[in-house]
C-alpha cells in the first residue's frame, strides 16, 4: 500500500481592494497626525519673489507634522513685498508694524494686532502689501488651509517680483 502525503498549503491572502486600501491609508494618516510635530522651529530666513519669509508648515513637512495641510509662515516687509494673484481665504496676522495692503486695486490700512483676511472670489485676488514705517519692519504670519483651496483655486501667477529677490539665472 502507498501511503499518500499531503502538503498543506495556505492560503494566498486576499488582494487588497480600493475600500480596504482607503481604510489603510486613513489609519496610516490618523497615526501620522498623532505621532506628529506639535512644536515646529521653522525653516533658515528665505528670499523670494515675495520678499523675506520663514516657513513653518508647508507641503515639504506635512508628513511630519499634528496638524497637516496648512500653509504657515512669516514674513518681514521693509518696503512692500512682491504682488501676486492667487486664491484668497488666506489670514493675516499682523505681529509688529503698521503699513497697508492693496487688494484689487482697494487700500486697506492696518496696524500690529490686526487680522487681515483675503476674500475667496473667481479668478483670486491680487494683492500687495506695504510698510508705512521707514524705521521698523512689518512682521506678519500668514494660515491658509490648502485642501479647501483644491476647490477653488486659480494657481498662483507672479505679477511683481520683490526688490530683493534675484533668480537663479542672473546670480
Amino acid at each position: 500500500m502507498v501511503e499518500r502525503s499531503m502538503e498543506r498549503r495556505r492560503e494566498p491572502e486576499p488582494e487588497e481592494n480600493s475600500y480596504d486600501r482607503k481604510i489603510r491609508l486613513n489609519e496610516e494618516a490618523i497615526r501620522r497626525k498623532l505621532q506628529g510635530k506639535m512644536v515646529i522651529k521653522g525653516e533658515p530666513w528665505l528670499q523670494n519673489r515675495q520678499g523675506l519669509t520663514k516657513q513653518y508648515v508647508n507641503e515639504g513637512n506635512w508628513d511630519e507634522v499634528a496638524v497637516p495641510n496648512w500653509h504657515i509662515f512669516i514674513q518681514r516687509i521693509v518696503k512692500h513685498s512682491g504682488c501676486h494673484i492667487h486664491q484668497g481665504g488666506l489670514a493675516i496676522y499682523v505681529l509688529e508694524g503698521k503699513g497697508y495692503s492693496v487688494v484689487d486695486s482697494v487700500r486697506y490700512d492696518w496696524e500690529e494686532g490686526d487680522l487681515i483676511v483675503l476674500p475667496i472670489k473667481a479668478g483670486g485676488v491680487e494683492h500687495q502689501h506695504f510698510n508705512e514705517d521707514p524705521d521698523k519692519a512689518v512682521l506678519w504670519m500668514a494660515f491658509r488651509y490648502e485642501p479647501m483651496l483644491d476647490q477653488v483655486t486659480v494657481g498662483f501667477k507672479q505679477v511683481v517680483d520683490h526688490p530683493d529677490w534675484m533668480s537663479p539665472k542672473k546670480r
